[in-house]
């Protein structure tokens, strides 16, 4: 994708996600998810941390060990929408920045080109705005060139995925699948 194209869907898939977070009702919060490790919190705070990340690793140049383990545990607090909201202005706002795309970031499974990570971050936000969509009883449907783009990233490396044990085995998704299908069963969701 090119740049303008990576940032618009990466901006489309939180806000996405971020529409799914202010539908969250207070009685919602502790219930389960298609993530069968997390509660609605905990998949809030999961997609919550990931973005307080994006500013430290993209802007300022940070390794994991510099940050360490600030974003561990509960990164939500009192107010959860609040701390979503303020988390993903501060990611897209970093991944905009002239000459964003183009940086090296330090990640897990080490050094990334900026505008990789920005692509994974857009699939991250997909899968799980349709995952806490079905947790909270929402509209599961994802704008179709979102989830084309999710599927175009997720698909070449889908096989590592499932084998890393963070993911559930791949799903066979019906003959006619359309592209949200398709990516929710290369990464063991039950459409």
């Amino acid at each position: 994708m090119r740049e303008n194209e990576i940032l618009r869907t990466h901006g489309e898939a939180l806000a996405l996600f971020g529409g799914r977070v202010h539908a969250v009702r207070d009685d919602q919060w502790g219930g389960p998810t298609p993530c069968s490790e997390w509660s609605v919190r905990d998949l809030v705070n999961h997609l919550t941390a990931e973005q307080l990340w994006v500013p430290r690793l993209v802007r300022d140049g940070a390794s994991l060990a510099d940050v360490g383990a600030v974003y561990d545990g509960d990164v939500l607090g009192d107010d959860p929408v609040a701390a979503w909201d303020r988390a993903a202005v501060a990611a897209v706002a970093a991944f905009s920045e002239r000459g964003a795309l183009g940086r090296t970031v330090q990640l897990s499974y080490g050094p990334a080109p900026a505008d990789a990570y920005c692509t994974q971050m857009m699939a991250d936000a997909v899968v799980h705005s349709w995952d806490l969509s079905r947790a909270i009883g929402a509209e599961e449907r994802v704008p179709g060139h979102l989830a084309t783009a999710a599927l175009r990233e997720v698909e070449p490396y889908a096989p590592v995925l499932g084998a890393s044990g963070l993911f559930a085995p791949a799903v066979e998704p019906p003959p006619d699948a359309d592209d949200l299908t398709r990516l929710l069963c290369l990464l063991g969701r039950r459409p």
